[in-house]
């Protein structure tokens, strides 16, 4: 079956290279339709893949983002929510899509992460992906139920024996998976982890009180926190949280160097022409620019990245390759690998 996937792939870009795109000069003709269509991109309705359910922050991101991108580019944009398997079944569909720049990615860093972690991913991410841009970095944020009996993370800390404390997470090679083994490879706290298919359904389950603690990205858990639904433990970047000013660091409270923050951002088959992965980044940096779009991302705990190096095409693949390299070796490091 895997001999399969490569040659359905080979000859899928070879396909897209030739037919659509002119890549190698069979006919003159081949290479001015390309041209053409690039030119008068886009030419229908954008679709947008997020890997992760409604109400999580790679949605919310994408249906924040979704009406500036209609208006600058004049077609409707489409986000069609494909979750499962830690964001890889919706990395998958644009790995195989026809590279035109109808069909895009957003991802969050589970993308960097899930090479270490899963055997089979089904695509190649250094191969199958043009890096758009990163449109920004957001903290996990480690959370409880408001009727729950747990006041600090040092509570979560100091269970070092049996039964183990259940923590919900986005899925299986998130980085919010990860920061519960990081947890446990710094303090030795008993954690049982519990795989959820998104943060959305994750915190459902810990503001009922089903899971005494979730670790989920701060977009996803900023109403239900300002709302009272929910208690902040910590937040997982090196810094204090603008949104949450009052809540501690992991790292504070640890005594360590622990940090961990992740960026969400859009992504296009590989072998899309670049003109059109230029209009895109543009687009979104013009859209980065917007105070009322800006306001939003950071009552959500966003950083925005508008004119910065993760931002660019360019800054953006070397910033998802070394977060492969990166995270793999801490995968293996800690053990961390799913089937």
């Amino acid at each position: 079956m895997a001999g399969f996937q490569v040659s359905k792939r080979v000859a899928a870009a070879a396909l897209l290279g030739v037919v659509a795109w002119g890549a190698s000069p069979l006919t003159g003709r081949a290479s001015e339709v390309a041209v053409a269509q690039t030119a008068k991109y886009p030419l229908r309705p954008i679709t947008v893949i997020v890997t992760f359910p409604p109400g999580g922050g790679t949605d919310l991101l994408a249906r924040k983002l979704g009406p500036r991108l209609e208006k600058a580019l004049g077609q409707p944009v489409i986000i069609d929510n494909r979750p499962g398997a830690s964001g890889n079944i919706g990395a998958r569909a644009v790995a195989y899509a026809r590279a035109d720049g109808h069909t895009l990615l957003m991802a969050n860093s589970s993308f960097a992460i899930n090479p270490g972690v899963f055997r089979n991913l089904g695509f190649k991410p250094k191969e199958d992906f043009a890096p758009i841009a990163n449109i920004g970095f957001v903290p996990s944020v480690i959370v409880t139920g408001s009727g729950s009996d747990i006041q600090s993370l040092q509570q979560v800390l100091l269970q070092q024996s049996e039964p183990a404390l259940a923590y919900a997470s986005c899925g299986n090679g998130t980085p919010q998976h990860l920061a519960g083994e990081m947890l446990y490879d710094l303090r030795g706290a008993a954690l049982l982890h519990i795989p959820y298919r998104g943060c959305g359904p994750a915190l459902n389950d810990v503001v009922a009180g089903q899971v005494p603690i979730g670790i989920v990205t701060l977009s996803s858990a900023a109403t239900l926190i300002e709302s009272g639904h929910l208690r902040a433990l910590a937040v997982t970047s090196a810094q204090r949280s603008p949104v949450l000013p009052d809540v501690p660091t992991v790292a504070e409270v640890s005594k360590t160097g622990f940090e961990l923050d992740q960026w969400h951002g859009l992504l296009a088959p590989s072998h899309t022409p670049e003109p059109i992965i230029t209009t895109l980044n543009r687009v979104v940096q013009e859209a980065l620019t917007d105070p009322a779009l800006q306001a939003e991302l950071l009552a959500l705990g966003y950083t925005p990245q508008e004119g910065n190096e993760s931002a660019r095409p360019s800054g953006f693949k070397a910033m998802i390759w070394n977060d492969i390299d990166r995270f793999g070796a801490l995968s293996s490091k800690i053990g961390l690998q799913v089937d």
